[in-house]
């Protein structure tokens, strides 16, 4: 059983931006652990903590590369480089995916579970996780970057979903 419940499109926490973590401690880790259950029962690759009803700047990740869970505190992106087009869905709006352009690289900051220094670069998927999960932090969901007769379809099929 998962620890939370996702949170869905129309949630006014994922139009908030996440406050900054203060303090890395037990109540912390507990949150992220609760966090990654959820996550592999959604089933997703990243889980942002707004997404969860947590107002902190805070994600989890797993691409599925045998590298296990991982967490981000207080995460930025200080760089980026190129575009990729890719198919992107979002745990908050379930089972709608739209081509969305990203930079393709970028340059992630932030700090594990124990309080040290994070510095990634990373590339097409994992770039492009890391720009989703800190969207969300921002409370930005992926609908903002569609076109006009986009984002009507989709909250379209968002209304219809919820009407069924």
């Amino acid at each position: 059983m998962a620890g939370y419940t996702i949170r869905l499109y129309g949630d006014p926490v994922l139009k908030q931006r996440a406050a900054e973590v203060t303090a890395v401690d037990g109540a912390l880790v507990r949150l992220v652990d609760e966090m990654v259950e959820t996550m592999y029962e959604a089933p997703g690759l990243g889980l942002a903590a707004p997404q969860v009803g947590v107002q902190k700047r805070l994600f989890v990740y797993d691409l599925n590369d045998g590298r296990g869970p991982n967490a981000i505190v207080n995460p930025t992106i200080s760089e980026h480089r190129g575009e990729w087009e890719f198919e992107e869905g979002c745990l908050s709006v379930p089972g709608l995916y739209f081509p969305i352009v990203r930079p393709k690289e970028v340059h992630l900051t932030g700090y594990d579970l124990d309080g040290n220094e994070v510095s990634i670069e990373a590339d097409e998927l994992l770039a492009r996780l890391f720009q989703h999960e800190l969207d969300h932090l921002d409370g930005k969901l992926l609908l903002e970057y569609l076109d006009g007769d986009q984002r009507k379809a989709a909250l379209r099929a968002l209304r219809n979903r919820e009407i069924s």
